[in-house]
Formats: C-alpha cells, structure tokens, sequence
C-alpha cells in the first residue's frame, strides 16, 4: 500500500514537472505546434498551433504515437525514435524535413524536440516545438530551380561566343593578344557559371590542379584591366611558384584584388610572389589613399566599403568578402595593411 502511494506521488511530481514546461499562453499560439509527449512518444497535449499546422483535432490525436506525422520512410529507418533517444541522452533533438499532416499531404517542418525530466531525474516526456517551413522551402527550390535553368541557357551563348573567337583568331592572327584576352574572359566566364551549377545541385567542387601563380596572375588582370591599366602591371618574386589548387576560384580572388588597387590608385599595381614557412606568399600592392584605420577590422565584412571610398569609385563593397570567403576555402587566409595616403597591400597566403 506504502509502495502504491509513493507511486502515486512521484507519477504527480512528474506530471507537475511536465505542465511547468508547458506555459499558459501555448494554448494561444497558432503559428508553432506545441506538442507534449509522454516518455514513450505518445501524445498528451495539443495546442491550436499543432492543429492549425497537422490538421489533426486534440481528440483525433491525443493517445497517438508522435510516429503518425512522419512519412514510411522515416518510420522504417526509426529516425523518429533516433530522435526521441538524442534529446533524452543530450537534452535536445533538431530536425528539418517533410512530415505529413491528418489529409495525406506533406510539409516542410522545422522541429525541436526537448526532454522533460521529474525532480529525480527520470524522464517523463517530451516538448515537441515545430515550425510549418513549407512557404520558405518552396521559395528556395523554386531560386535553386531557377539558377540552374539560367546557368543552363547562359552557357549556350557562351560556348557559341569561345567558338567565334576561334575563328577570329584564325581570321586576324595579327590581333593574337587582344583575342587572347577575350578568350581568357569567356573561359572564365564559363568557370564561373561552372562553379555556379555546381553549388545549386550540390555537386562536389571541381577538382584542384597545380597551377604557377605568376601565370594565374596575369589571366587574373586580364580579367578586370583595360590595356592601359594592364601596364601598370608588376609581378615580381617566383613566377613559377605553384600551388594546388581550384584554379577558376583562386583567379577570381585575386581579380577582385587587383581590380580595388586600381580602382583606388593610379600608379603601378605591384604584385610579389614568394614561399615562406610552407606557404605560397602572393601580396598585391597599391599606392593609393589607403584605408582608415578604424574601418580595417571590418574591412573584409560584406557591404563594406570604408569611410574614404568615394560615390564615383563604384563597386559594392563585396569584393574583399569574396576574397577571404574564397580563399579560406581554398585552405589559406587573408591579410591586409595600409596606410593612409601610402597604399594598401593585400596578402594571400595558400598552402605550398
């Protein structure tokens, strides 16, 4: 008799420990399922927001297990009970993916599912939170979808664009360097869409090869300079030193460099290459108006142009970001200095 009330009280502890968690005005909320589930998964209670999201009314669902939302698939692989076991040893569980509601049909949900545990320790339930995601998920195929036709229909032009060059070249051998350029662009251009595809569908980046950063240089100003600019070019150091690397990106980094040291200065555009400590060392350097001190630990954040850049220099402050984002893919890190009215100078440092 002892043994059956002290039952009966730690089953009313634990139920008092649950209710805490769920607050009063969850009874109000219509835009989150709120969702309480005892220690084996079977649902307790339900709050106007689960039957707004899952269709099901409290008395069709109450007494289910939780397993009823997710699609055969899921069931069969047990990830509902994987789930239920990570919150109960780590606290918490998170998932995103499709769930099906009381009429068959499927959304997309953002779920938190939470241990509930009784003043000894015991496990006696669960707080499932979950967000109906479908809208936004709709959104993002339908931009992924996009983008891949439009890399698609892009190319096609392109290509016909590198075969004409083909032919120029053939046709006017004495114009060789300026039809060089253009064939440089266009392969770029292509690389560029390449990369493109390849994050939408997710396929696995395009494979490193060795490349002499003397020669991944000039194609690189070659990209962003007029002849007269192309001019003021100097590489010094190791021409030959190379690197193994995604080339397409790594020319796209170092374009976007070169372009800022001549959209803000008008003398030479110095570029050094060297090894040091294991790295291939690749600094370009300016002599323009600098950057202010105070804008250099943000120098490098999207948007960001600095307090000296003027309306007419153009750009839109995502240049340097592209640089470090690119760049601490491809393994290696950037650095800045400048000085005001002396120059700047940005460093890369990949591995050798």
């Amino acid at each position: 008799m002892r043994r059956a009330v002290t039952e009966r009280a730690r089953a009313t502890r634990a139920a008092s420990s649950v209710e805490a968690h769920i607050p009063d005005w969850a009874s109000q909320v219509t835009s989150i399922a709120i969702v309480r589930l005892d220690a084996t998964g079977r649902v307790r209670s339900w709050n106007p927001g689960a039957e707004r999201i899952k269709g099901y009314t409290a008395r069709e669902i109450i007494g289910s297990s939780f397993e009823r939302f997710y699609r055969p698939q899921e069931r069969d692989r047990h990830v509902p009970a994987r789930l239920l076991e990570r919150a109960a040893r780590t606290g918490s569980a998170e998932d995103t993916g499709w769930r099906v509601r009381a009429d068959g049909s499927l959304f997309w949900a953002r779920v938190v599912i939470t241990a509930l545990r009784a003043h000894d320790s015991a496990l006696t339930g669960y707080v499932t939170l979950t967000r109906d995601l479908t809208a936004e998920k709709r959104a993002e195929d339908e931009r992924e979808a996009f983008l891949r036709a439009f890399a698609h229909d892009y190319l096609s032009p392109i290509t016909a664009l590198r075969g004409y060059v083909d032919l120029l070249e053939e046709a006017a051998p004495e114009h060789h360097a300026l039809i060089e350029r253009i064939s440089t662009v266009s392969d770029h251009l292509v690389s560029m869409m390449s990369e493109l595809t390849g994050h939408v569908s997710g396929t696995p980046a395009a494979e490193r090869e060795s490349v002499a950063l003397g020669t991944l240089v000039r194609e690189a100003a070659a990209l962003v300079l007029s002849d007269d600019e192309f001019s003021r070019l100097r590489i010094a150091g190791d021409r030959r030193l190379g690197v193994l690397t995604e080339a397409p990106m790594l020319r796209r980094a170092v374009a976007n460099v070169i372009d800022n040291a001549a959209k803000y200065s008008s003398d030479d555009i110095r570029v050094t290459i060297s090894a040091r400590d294991g790295e291939a060392v690749l600094a370009v350097t300016d002599t323009g108006r600098g950057i202010a001190p105070e804008d250099a630990p943000t120098i490098f954040s999207p948007f960001e142009r600095g307090r000296l850049s003027e309306a007419d220099d153009g750009g839109s402050g995502l240049g340097l970001a592209s640089v470090r984002e690119i760049v601490e893919r491809l393994g290696g890190r950037v650095d800045l200095t400048s000085a005001l009215d002396a120059g700047t100078t940005v460093t890369l440092a990949l591995p050798l």
